[in-house]
């Protein structure tokens, strides 16, 4: 590796932790102002609480390390044309692609590192801190398990199967609910393709639905129904989901999720779990590859100033992320494949990019 190539790099790196160490330092702090005083009324130690916040850390750098190296690129190239270091290089000769390409190194680094934590430490840093935060502080156990975007309760009298496309909203889709006798035969099972909880009446809300009871020699009555309400006698908040509960499970066991799908959907789920989950670890580079040209014109036309540079960059990921949320979304919902959803932004960005980078080099 050349000295320019390791200088360059070296740049990159060191912008990066800086970026990371203030990034993870103020959500941090918010978090500990949010959350410490539930640590103390419950009467914890301060030792579980520095655990805690410790081992929230690389959950947070994993949801930020897109924006992370982007920010971490546009920094060391924004630092070079201000000292006029990018000016020189070029007037020496060297062109454009060369100065991009340790950055470029860099972020394939740290994105490999990315796919390293997801696969062996994640799983383990969010288990820990959903155990702590859940069981040994808030006392509550999880009900049952999440497979495939879908969720399965064994409640005091039978089980649920929903999907719950927003936790802090008491409304599912794909319900049913089934009891079962001691030999482990289905007494009776409920389903609906909509159901709610209204907490004044204390009841379940169930529509376009149909009940199946078994008689006694064993075939089974069904009656369907528009609407109906039920006296369940689980409530929303007894069924414990944690948020961050998904990123529990490492790579390779969304990809295993996928095998043990046999549903039409839940396949569909699973891969749009599982190519999500690649999608979002690769799409820092995508954003570096085009956050670098807008920097480069945005100092062509307002001058030598970061102050326009980082909030076009900070503006250039919001849109990737809310892009990519939809398209993770419709990917689920079952309206686009999958492969469409986690790819396109990607390639879009990348070839952008890239055309804007060559422009930028003649």
């Amino acid at each position: 590796m050349t000295l320019l190539n390791r200088y360059l790099l070296s740049q990159f790196i060191k912008y990066f932790l800086t970026v990371n160490s203030g990034f993870v330092a103020i959500y941090l702090l918010v978090d500990f102002f949010e959350k410490y005083d539930d640590f103390v009324n419950a009467g914890k130690p301060a030792s579980m609480a520095l655990e805690y916040f410790l081992l929230t850390i690389p959950f947070v750098v994993d949801q930020l390390g897109p924006v992370l190296i982007l920010l971490a690129g546009v920094l060391t190239l924004g630092i070079l044309s201000h000292s006029n270091e990018l000016t020189a290089l070029k007037a020496g000769g060297v062109p454009l692609r060369l100065i991009v390409r340790p950055i470029l190194i860099g972020a394939l680094a740290f994105t490999l590192l990315f796919f390293a934590a997801a696969q062996w430490l994640l799983p383990v840093t969010i288990g820990k801190t959903n155990n702590i935060w859940f069981e040994q502080l808030k006392g509550k156990v999880p009900l049952g398990i999440l497979r495939n975007n879908r969720y399965y309760y064994k409640g005091a009298d039978g089980f649920y199967s929903f999907a719950w496309p927003n936790p802090k909203v008491h409304e599912f889709k794909e319900f049913s609910y089934s009891l079962w006798t001691d030999d482990y035969n289905m007494k009776a099972l409920i389903t609906a393709s909509f159901a709610s909880y209204d907490e004044p009446s204390d009841k379940w809300l169930l529509k376009t639905g149909q009940i199946q009871q078994r008689r006694d020699d064993g075939h089974y009555d069904i009656i369907s129904f528009a609407d109906r309400e039920f006296a369940f006698r689980e409530k929303p908040e007894d069924f414990l989901v944690p948020v961050n509960k998904a990123a529990e499970q490492s790579l390779s066991g969304l990809y295993l999720e996928i095998e043990r799908s046999d549903v039409a959907h839940e396949v569909q789920s699973a891969w749009t779990a599982f190519l999500g989950r690649l999608s979002y670890i690769l799409l820092g580079i995508p954003l570096l590859l085009l956050g670098l040209p807008i920097l480069l014109y945005s100092y062509r036309k307002w001058g030598r100033d970061l102050s326009v540079a980082i909030p076009a960059s900070c503006g250039l990921a919001f849109i990737a992320w809310g892009i990519w949320g939809a398209l993770q979304s419709l990917a689920g919902a079952g309206y686009v494949n999958p492969f469409f959803a986690a790819g396109v932004i990607h390639v879009v960005f990348s070839l952008t990019g890239l055309i804007l980078l060559a422009r930028n080099d003649r």
